[in-house]
Order: structure tokens, then sequence, then C-alpha cells
């Protein structure tokens, strides 16, 4: 068996390639808070007024479909393996921006991007991160922490192309050119992906003995899974550290420019040097789930989250002062999520295995729609309501806190049936 004429052990390196570049465009999504000013004044120029939440909302609702598509797809990459979904997903998302440059009206941007989108985005996105847990059962989370680094890294790209076809060509044609570019790049790109024979396993590799936390202690069926604890314990701390880091994408560059009162251009270019952290996040945390058990990488993280909206609370106002805890607080909230988008699906496999891991992980993943729903309202409703964005990090600092106790008390692998 040769992967790109070598030895699968080496080969395999490339599928992680491939997802993460499939990644990069399905992650997209992350550039809509340099939307959301360009989106306001051209329906405002169509004699729309729209209000903050309601230009926020096709980003809930994206991320929404997105979700709910990864439960109802997973068992059909079983059926019809990696690549044939991911090119259908491919092209719904590249279907739903195009379609996004003929919106007249909000709801509009509600069908086209947000659902037909993140329907695309829900059926792709799960196929490259199934592939890498399938073919590194050695280093899985390095594995599907680099494949997902893609996503999270995609801000760092493609706000910056947006802020240019935005500034040159309008909003709406800039949908249509992403549109446009995704279909084909996703479709050349998933012809390659496949799942190892079954039962393969790298050459010279031994799985290790189980420790209290790590491994694989069963390998369950999504119907097992939802009678354990440990799956709600997982699926209650994914939510959170998704409600954060998702809050914290979508207010991204209005919180610099309106609280922190940075200029705009510098606003957008820091969206993409947050993907940095949101896509670097992913492979550190991947790893540190691997190593610290996940409810200690978990732990961690909530942690940062915490503190990070503490420094927000006490110290973001106008002035260097407040630029500099501004930067490095959505940091770590960027990172952070990217950490999420590794801790949960490696969890997923080291709690309950490989056997019906698509499927499992879809109804994990649920807990990032509930996360993407929640998260950009609650920001907007603060924003309408009170004129700052700021009032929104107490919430999230309750939430961590929260985190924090679920992980502790519920986060653990069930127990290997005798």
């Amino acid at each position: 068996m040769k992967i790109y004429g070598m030895e699968p052990e080496k080969g395999r390196w490339m599928l992680v390639f491939l997802g993460m570049v499939i990644n990069l465009c399905l992650g997209s999504i992350y550039s809509w808070s340099v939307f959301v000013g360009p989106l306001t004044e051209y329906f405002s120029g169509i004699g729309l007024e729209v209000t903050a939440s309601q230009v926020l909302m096709p980003f809930s609702v994206f991320l929404g479909a997105f979700a709910v598509a990864m439960v109802l797809t997973g068992k059909y990459i079983e059926i019809y393996g990696p690549r044939k979904i991911t090119l259908v997903g491919g092209i719904l998302t590249g279907l739903g921006w195009f379609l996004a440059s003929m919106a007249t009206t909000v709801s509009w941007l509600y069908v086209a991007y947000g659902i037909i989108g993140g329907i695309g985005v829900g059926i792709a996105y799960g196929c490259p991160v199934a592939v890498s847990a399938r073919w590194f059962p050695d280093k899985r989370g390095l594995a599907v922490g680099l494949t997902v680094l893609g996503f999270g890294f995609s801000a760092l790209l493609t706000a910056n192309i947006a802020g240019y076809l935005i500034s040159s060509t309008g909003v709406m044609n800039t949908f249509r050119v992403f549109g446009i570019a995704f279909v084909i790049i996703i479709a050349v790109l998933s012809m390659p992906l496949t799942f190892p024979p079954s039962g393969w396993k790298p050459r010279g590799w031994t799985p290790p003995a189980p420790k209290p936390g790590a491994h694989v202690t069963c390998e369950c069926k999504r119907e097992e899974m939802l009678k354990t604890k440990g799956f709600y314990g997982l699926w209650i701390c994914y939510f959170i550290g998704c409600l954060a880091g998702l809050m914290a994408i979508s207010i991204s560059k209005p919180v610099g420019t309106e609280v922190v009162q940075i200029e705009a251009g510098l606003a957008t270019f820091l969206v993409g040097f947050f993907a940095i952290f949101n896509g670097g996040g992913r492979p550190v945390f991947g790893t540190l789930t691997d190593k610290l058990t996940p409810r200690n990488a978990a732990i961690f993280s909530f942690v940062l989250i915490a503190v990070a909206c503490v420094l927000m609370m006490m110290f973001a106002a106008p002035g260097s002062t407040g630029t500099y805890v501004y930067i490095i607080s959505f940091a770590i909230l960027w990172g952070c999520l990217g950490g999420w988008l590794a801790i949960a699906p490696t969890s997923t496999a080291s709690f309950f295995g490989t056997c019906d891991y698509p499927r499992c992980y879809g109804v994990v993943f649920l807990a990032y729609g509930a996360g993407a729903i929640v998260g950009p309202r609650l920001a907007g409703y603060v924003r309408d309501a009170t004129g700052s964005y700021i009032g929104v990090f107490p919430y999230i600092v309750g939430f961590a806190v929260l985190g924090i106790i679920v992980a502790f008390l519920l986060m653990k692998p069930p127990v290997a049936k005798e």
C-alpha cells in the first residue's frame, strides 16, 4: 500500500496537509467580523436599517447549520467514503457564498450564507478529521490538531483577502469570488481522501497501556456513548469553550474599533493575526490532550478564558494599554477556541473509540453549534442594550468557572465492559 508513492507511515502526512487546506477554505466563516461593517453600510445604502444582532445572525445561523449537518451526515462518510462527501460539502459551501452575493435582505443572507453554506461546511468538515483520526492511532491529537489547524488559520488569509476585495470591488462581489474559489479548491483536494484498511496500524507501533483519563477505554456506538457521563461532561465543556471563543471571533473587529478605538485597518489586520492563535491552538491543545488527559486540557483552557475576560473587564479602554490588553485577551480567546476544536474530537476518539467516530463526533459537535447560536447573539444583545460589548465578558467568566467544575466532575472516559 502506497500513498503518493510513499509508505503509508510517511504518505499519511499528505492526507493531513490536504485536510488542512480544505479546512482553510471551510474556516472562512471566522472572517465574518470583517463583513459586519460593510454589510451594515450596504443594507443602509439600499434603504434597510439593521442592528448589530441582525448582522451577526448569519454567523450564528451558519455555525448552527454547520453543527446540525455534522450530526445528520456522519454516517454517510462511512457509506460513501470521505472523498464523495467532501466534494458534496465543498459544492454547497461555495454555492452558499455565491448566492449570498445576490442578497437584498438580511433574511436572504440567513438562507444562502447561513443555511446552505453552513450545511456545506458541516458535510465536508468531518471528513478530513475522520481520515486523520483513522490514519494516526499513534499521534491522534497531533494529527487531528494539524488537520483542523487550517480552519483556525483561515481568517489569517481570508480576512485580509476579504478586506482587500471589499475595498476594491465591494462586499457582494467578495462573496461571489469566494464562492467560486471554494468550489474549485475543495473539489480538487477531495479526490485523494480515503480511509486506511480495517485494522491498519503504523508499522512498529503497539498501542500503549491505557492510562486513567487517556487513550481508548472502550469502542462505543453512538447510542452507547449517549448513556455515559463522560459524553455529557465533554458536551457541556465544549459548549462553554465554543460560546466564549465564537463570541470573541464574531465581535473581534467591532470591539477593537468601538471599545479600544483602534484604526479600522489595524482592526482588520488583527483579525488575521488572531487567526494565528486560533490555528496554533489546535495542534498545541491536541498534544496537551494526549499528554495531560482531556480533562486537564479542558480545565487549562477555561482558566485561560477566564483570565482573558478579566483583563478585558479591567483594562480595555482607548489608549496603548487598552490596545495591548485587547490584543493579548483576544489572542487567548481565539487560541482557546482553536484548542477546543482539537480537544473535543481527540477526546471523542479517546473516550469512545473510532468504530463509530463520525456519528459520535457529530453529536458532540452540536455543542459547537449551540455555542455559535448563544455566543454571538449574547454579544449582539449586550451591545444593543448597553451600547458596549464590555458587559459580555463577566458572563464568560461565569461560564468558564462552570466549565472547570463540570470538567473536573464529569469529563472522564467510560469503563470498558468486560
